[in-house]
């Protein structure tokens, strides 16, 4: 779909999200999504991925250093959203773990071009971005900027989830290099912990500001309830 300036967009997938950035993400765009573990993130990405492939989109979902595939897959089949038949078809998954012993940032940057050119994908996913810092050094901020541009020519609205070290809030070289920062947070409010979800940076977008509410069921996933707090 198309906005009032003639930006083509991409649906998030995400119940509440895209009438706070105008319709969707820009596409094509990369999306820094960003907060402490068990916040979201991957559930947030997921469902970007797969309420594409209900639309006949195909989505590319790479691992680096995390759990391996069948086990986000296992703890991720309780959701609604996670219908099972799109993948290996049109939900596609790779693992560049592998990859980063070598620390090449040429060679990874090459094999997720190989990927996205294989599958066509228009839906990508690299979960998480952050734990290539520790391979790469001085070379990860060459490295995010090198690969923002290649996905953006790809044509593909890329998710990058990244992992916050204390004291700060978010990933700052991602956060330089992408065209959106989204925020899942969880903070005490009145004795409960709750998550929210905030958008700082969006390009090309009016987007709303703020906290807003946010929830996880089985039946619908990642829902961003309207309201900032």
């Amino acid at each position: 779909m198309d906005d009032d300036n003639g930006f083509e967009r991409l649906s998030s997938g995400v119940d509440g999200v895209d009438p706070l950035i105008q319709g969707g993400y820009p596409y094509p765009s990369v999306v820094l999504v960003a907060g402490p573990a068990g916040t979201g993130k991957t559930t947030f990405a997921q469902q970007f991925l797969f309420s594409g492939a209900e639309k006949g989109e195909i989505g590319l979902y790479i691992t680096t250093l995390s759990e391996p595939p069948q086990w986000v897959m296992h703890y991720m089949s309780h959701f609604k959203y996670l219908n099972k038949s799109h993948i290996g078809s049109r939900v596609i998954f790779a693992d560049i773990g592998p990859l980063l012993r070598d620390a090449n940032p040429e060679d990874i940057i090459a094999f997720i071009d190989e990927k996205v050119a294989e599958t066509m994908a228009q839906r990508v996913v690299i979960d998480p971005i952050t734990v290539i810092k520790a391979f790469m050094g001085k070379e990860y901020r060459p490295f995010l900027f090198d690969l923002v541009n290649h996905l953006k020519n790809w044509r593909a609205v890329t998710i990058l989830t990244g992992e916050v070290e204390p004291g700060k809030f978010y990933p700052q070289e991602v956060a330089h290099a992408v065209d959106g920062v989204v925020l899942l947070t969880y903070e005490e409010n009145e004795g409960a912990r709750r998550k929210y979800f905030e958008v700082l940076k969006m390009r090309g977008t009016n987007h709303r500001t703020g906290k807003q509410n946010l929830t996880i069921t089985s039946d619908k996933g990642i829902v961003v309830l309207s309201g900032s707090f």
